[in-house]
């Protein structure tokens, strides 16, 4: 038996085990106020767990005062729930809520506190406590003569989410809060007395206005926790937007490249070298040319017998009158032959060039 009272120990204890910085969840995920110590209401129906309306998870506190609603008989009109936190002088807490006020949220000039940390004395105004007066929100801290260090319209309709840091002490110099509303600081860092001498705190959560107020008037609260460090007590951060994936565009296939017909080489024709005649042998000697009368091979008269001797001085036919014209005949026949071979030279030597 023992044994199983541990166990079933040790299994209430799991939420609290998620994180060892988050010391108390008030936030209603268990469908009833069974995570709250107690609480002062006339009637069950005053402090409703309800689920149409919500924050956060499944669930969320409805709390409704109607005129002549004193469940301690004390001062003001109230339905609240208490958790008996107890926090040390000296300790730091972080404590999250959020708050919604009905657009049906009657107005009136007079005070309406909607979550304070009361002391154990039974009189006075609490040392810290939200109220609404009019149309605004107000944060005071110090009691009822306290400095009111933060306003805020009370926007009816809309979610208030609040985050409060306060470190507790009497001495004005050491207490300390720090306010976030909707997720922007609202109040930084502001020293102030934040407890009554050596008094402990405790929460209390819910509605609590002045006896003169005839409306009745409702309020929802969610998500309350209370951690050591801030981030057990910051909203998660949203999901990062997925990065959309472009469209997947399948381009056609490239045509191949036709073929162009290859431009067949125009052969090169090398032009014929043209024979160079080769000039007849001309005798170098310095005679004018082949005198009458000299012996040269070859230049015998078909008509001539063998042996016979040669013509003489007047024994040819033509007569000694026309071998000057034989011989000017001759030269005139071997220059020019030898300007034709200076030609035909020239152009065997550009066509090399060209080449």
């Amino acid at each position: 038996m023992p044994y199983l009272l541990r166990l079933v120990a040790l299994v209430s204890l799991l939420p609290m085990l998620a994180s060892a910085d988050v010391a108390w969840k008030g936030d209603f995920e268990t469908g009833n106020i069974s995570q709250w110590t107690r609480s002062q209401a006339v009637a069950n129906s005053r402090l409703q767990i309800v689920s149409d309306v919500v924050r956060e998870g499944r669930y969320a506190l409805k709390a409704t005062v109607r005129q002549g609603d004193d469940p301690i008989g004390a001062s003001g009109n109230r339905n609240e729930l208490l958790y008996i936190s107890q926090e040390k002088t000296g300790s730091t807490w972080f404590y999250k809520w959020s708050t919604m006020f009905p657009k049906s949220y009657p107005t009136s000039d007079t005070w309406q506190v909607f979550a304070q940390w009361h002391q154990e004395g039974c009189c006075g105004s609490p040392p810290l406590e939200f109220f609404v007066r009019g149309e605004e929100m107000n944060l005071r801290v110090g009691g009822a003569d306290g400095e009111i260090l933060w306003q805020s319209p009370l926007d009816r309709g809309a979610w208030h989410d609040f985050i409060l840091e306060v470190k507790w002490s009497s001495n004005k110099k050491v207490g300390y809060v720090q306010l976030w509303h909707n997720g922007k600081v609202a109040v930084p860092k502001t020293f102030g007395a934040t407890q009554y001498g050596s008094e402990f705190n405790y929460l209390k959560l819910g509605l609590y206005r002045d006896d003169a107020i005839r409306p009745e008037a409702f309020v929802y609260h969610d998500g309350f926790t209370m951690a050591s460090k801030l981030e057990d007590v910051l909203p998660p951060a949203p999901a990062p937007a997925p990065t959309p994936v472009p469209p997947v565009v399948t381009l056609p296939e490239p045509l191949p490249t036709p073929e162009l017909p290859s431009t067949p080489e125009t052969p090169v024709v090398e032009e014929p070298e043209s024979p160079v005649a080769e000039p007849p042998v001309v005798s170098t000697r310095p005679e004018l040319g082949v005198m009458p009368g000299d012996d040269l091979p070859g230049t015998s008269s078909p008509g001539d017998a063998p042996g016979s001797a040669p013509q003489g001085c007047g024994a040819s036919a033509t007569g000694t009158s026309g071998a000057p014209f034989i011989a000017a005949g001759l030269l005139a026949l071997g220059a020019m032959l030898g300007r034709r071979r200076k030609q035909a030279h020239a152009q065997a030597v550009a066509r090399s060039q060209r080449r």
